[in-house]
């Protein structure tokens, strides 16, 4: 297996997001215009290895002046989430997630069936001061509370990325980020056999700002972004949970890891109508 650290990739999933003419309903249905003229992704595969995922679950992207529109399709027997606090570990129960990468910055995002989210906005420490974060008061590291990614020395990370240690933002939230999920079947009730939940996302132009890095909003014809759209499921087999909780991805990492922005999946926009 190659080494998911040396960034050649030529397996990562090339998504066309097409430019919409009237905005979602963002009620997390996704069962009328423009959903269903947007093109769905594949089925997710498994973040280390490549081989599609058990329960279905697929991603569709859609633009226009306002916003950035995202959405999940997610198969899922028995819809489980507990977690209501905002920026609570989301991860620890079943979540999709969206990651989206500047060129030294990335966002991550969290959401569970109940709606709860996480964020976090992460920047390189190699960049911190070249690339003009020092100046930010959202970015000031004596002002907020501030992790580390370690990079090298993170074991967790199960490998080592080059650029190193990344300072993670935990306060940040997106600016004008609206949120709706849908559930078809029964939250929290082991009694029945659910057929899952959807997820309907709007992320305004205005708040890429930091992700842009002086990139134009909206994106240009033909521009491409790296995002990662994934989805981690607590699994239970005889009454003991797996761990690692499995991972599944728009294309794989090749490792269990989803801070590899160089894994992350093309997505590359268009002026052209949906389907």
């Amino acid at each position: 297996m190659d080494d998911p650290y040396i960034f050649p990739a030529p397996d990562l999933t090339r998504y066309v997001c097409r430019r919409t003419a009237r905005p979602p309903a963002l009620d997390g249905r996704l069962e009328s215009e423009p959903w269903l003229r947007a093109e769905r992704s594949p089925r997710f595969v498994d973040l280390v290895t490549g081989v599609p995922c058990p329960f279905d679950t697929r991603m569709a992207a859609l633009w226009d002046e306002a916003c950035f529109y995202a959405a999940f399709w997610v198969e899922e027997p028995n819809v489980q989430a507990r977690l209501t606090e905002r920026d609570s570990f989301i991860w620890t129960e079943n979540d999709v997630e969206l990651f989206i990468a500047g060129p030294d910055c990335y966002y991550e995002f969290q959401i569970n069936a109940r709606g709860t989210i996480y964020e976090v906005f992460y920047i390189w420490q190699d960049a911190y001061r070249r690339a003009g974060f020092t100046g930010r008061p959202e970015f000031d590291l004596a002002a907020h509370p501030v992790d580390v990614l370690a990079g090298f020395q993170d074991v967790s990370r199960f490998g080592k990325h080059p650029r190193g240690r990344r300072w993670a933002f935990m306060d940040w939230d997106f600016p004008g980020l609206r949120r709706a999920v849908a559930v078809d079947g029964t939250l929290n009730d082991d009694r029945d056999i659910d057929r899952g939940w959807r997820v309907e996302l709007a992320f305004p132009w205005a708040g890429f700002t930091s992700l842009a890095q002086g990139r134009p909003l909206p994106p240009r014809e033909g521009e491409e972004w790296r995002m990662d759209f994934s989805r981690f499921e607590a699994f239970q087999a005889a009454g003991v949970r797996v761990s690692p909780d499995p991972g599944w991805a728009l294309n794989r990492h090749g490792v269990y890891d989803s801070h590899i922005p160089e894994r992350f999946s093309r997505i590359v926009f268009t002026s052209e109508p949906g389907r």
